[in-house]
């Protein structure tokens, strides 16, 4: 069981510098246009994109992002 929590420990900590990065992606596309050269394409358009993927879906859509806020703030609290 060790194992597990430690893998547990380190896919949290992943997923948090994700969230990170994906932030720092989206105030720097904002700052300075298309021309962020680490992030490869847009930022802010893919999330745009798959914000409307989802409210296209409808109650599915809204399932689905209930679904991940619920998985955010989840790991948030522990």
């Amino acid at each position: 069981m060790r194992v597990l929590e430690e893998l547990r420990k380190w896919l949290g900590e992943i997923t948090e510098i994700s969230l990170l990065l994906i932030a720092l992606g989206i105030a720097a596309e904002i700052l300075f246009g298309n021309a962020v050269p680490f992030f490869g394409s847009s930022i802010v358009t893919n999330l745009t994109n798959l914000l409307k993927t989802l409210g296209d879906n409808g109650l599915v859509g809204l399932i689905a992002l209930g679904i991940i806020l619920f998985l955010f703030r989840r790991r948030a609290a522990a």
